[in-house]
């Protein structure tokens, strides 16, 4: 189901890697991962996030701070029962590998445009192929999925369109208006609301809204490297000023956890 990112060929295996027809060849790096994101395909040197975030969002997740998250992540994709699943945008794998223990039968792709992230995220499911790549370009065939996670993560819609075969669908994992809304109240003086059914306004034809859900709970953060690691790991760490960020770190708080799911079908 690969197929080259540079002629759009199908890719076949070969050796320690992948090649097409063409003759472009993508070696596997000896973590197990693929690099299907060419250079001309980069808008930085290294995009995507760095260790120093990858390490924090690990921290904090192997931590169980979000594990009610990816418990109810995993049984909605395992009602879905899809044949063939990739996760877009999969980070460090934390929630890709909860899907995977989920679907145990399904055929499952992970990708990812930091290359720091999917070398991590390989070791916690090696089954999976994992792959680093753009979410605008995704090296898979067309309707070649049932289902496609998105992650607190950026999508673009026209490729998911594309991914998915008819009556499958997007699997899509967001902050809602509450989410952590005490960390961002002692961080800014005026917060921002997320407005969580703006990517509703963005589905494309031939696509649909089937189920949407919340899931909230109250989380304390009694440790500081926790609270430490939720600010390095979201755009917050970088936004607020340096004195709120250490006044966060402080001390122990109260955060709460909203968080949104929808199943967006393919027509």
């Amino acid at each position: 189901m690969l197929t080259c990112p540079i002629c759009q060929g199908a890719l076949g295996a070969v050796d320690n890697g992948v090649v097409c027809a063409a003759g472009h060849r993508f070696d596997r790096a000896r973590q197990g991962y693929l690099n299907l994101l060419p250079v001309q395909h980069k808008n930085s040197r290294d995009p995507g996030d760095n260790a120093a975030m990858v390490e924090a969002r690990r921290r904090f997740l192997d931590g169980g701070h979000y594990a009610p998250l990816a418990t109810r992540l995993a049984e909605l994709a395992a009602a879905r029962n899809p044949a063939r699943w990739l996760d877009i945008g999969c980070g460090e794998g934390y929630y890709t590998a909860r899907i995977a223990e989920a679907l145990p039968q399904a055929q499952g792709y992970a990708l990812d445009i930091s290359r720091e992230a999917v070398k991590r995220a390989c070791k916690r499911a090696t089954q999976l192929e994992w792959l680093v790549a753009s979410m605008a370009r995704v090296p898979l065939s067309d309707s070649s999925c049932q289902l496609l996670a998105s992650v607190f993560s950026p999508l673009d819609w026209q490729e998911a369109r594309r991914l998915l075969a008819p009556g499958g669908g997007l699997l899509r994992m967001g902050p809602s208006r509450e989410h952590l809304l005490e960390l961002r109240q002692k961080l800014y003086d005026q917060v921002r609301d997320y407005d969580d059914q703006k990517h509703l306004e963005l589905i494309p034809d031939g696509m649909r809204l089937a189920h949407s859900e919340t899931l909230r709970f109250a989380l304390q953060l009694d440790s500081a490297e926790a609270r430490a690691d939720l600010l390095a790991m979201t755009p917050h760490g970088w936004r607020a000023s340096v004195e709120r960020r250490n006044a966060v770190i402080a001390a122990p708080f109260e955060v709460t956890v909203a968080i949104r799911y929808d199943w967006i079908e393919k027509l």
